[in-house]
């Protein structure tokens, strides 16, 4: 059974509160430059990237917003898992036909204001999917209908999902896992998505040792 998210089952932990400085140090960056799309991705797999986006869509309707989560991860899928819902359509189906966009969006229980479209079947080619003009007219429809858009990507290092979907967003914020990401490899998906001169606008370091300090300011 996945584990529930952190900003749901214990929304006063220091976690939950460091997902809410990540929004809001986010909505920063957007005054200065409209941040209406996001994409999250991770330097290599394993890195935290789909419950770190997950979170971060939860304290954001929290806030007020009016979120819609895409799962553009076309190979390892996770949205659907972590959010407890249906996968039988989704963003594989609603590229191909806009039309059938509305259908594919569900509603998360108890997370007023998200709204998921999840992965869909797996496609024989995730990368032709989600590089056509479909995708794209897909996205800005849905910009169109909520404060914020979240895509999931696969790891950027991976596979070339991540940079197709990079250059049509309005930012990218890159996940890394402490103790784990190794520096040529965080390089690397740096370099990959400059090339397609995508805004990253920050990264995520995943399992980073707490503070004693703060954990007893919580309780």
């Amino acid at each position: 059974m996945t584990k529930p998210l952190i900003t749901l089952s214990d929304p006063r932990s220091p976690a939950a509160e460091a997902y809410r400085s990540l929004y809001i140090n986010l909505s920063v960056a957007g005054q200065e430059r409209s941040l209406c799309t996001l994409l999250v991705t991770s330097a290599a797999p394993g890195e935290g990237k789909s419950t770190t986006l997950a979170n971060l869509a939860v304290v954001a309707t929290q806030l007020g917003q009016r979120v819609i989560l895409m799962d553009c991860d076309l190979r390892q899928p996770q949205q659907h898992e972590l959010f407890n819902l249906k996968n039988d359509v989704g963003v594989s189906g609603a590229a191909a036909d806009s039309g059938a966009a509305t259908g594919a969006l569900q509603k998360v229980a108890d997370v007023p204001g998200l709204q998921v479209m999840t992965s869909g079947p797996l496609p024989a080619s995730p990368t032709q999917v989600l590089a056509s003009r479909h995708l794209q007219d897909l996205l800005a429809a849905l910009a169109e209908r909520a404060d914020l858009v979240l895509l999931d990507a696969p790891p950027v290092t991976v596979a070339s999902d991540a940079s197709v979907l990079a250059a049509h967003v309005d930012g990218v914020l890159l996940v890394l896992n402490a103790g784990q990401t190794k520096r040529d490899s965080a390089r690397r998906a740096k370099e990959l998505l400059e090339k397609v001169n995508a805004r990253i606008v920050g990264a995520v370091l995943n399992n980073a040792a707490t503070d004693a300090a703060l954990q007893g300011y919580y309780r």
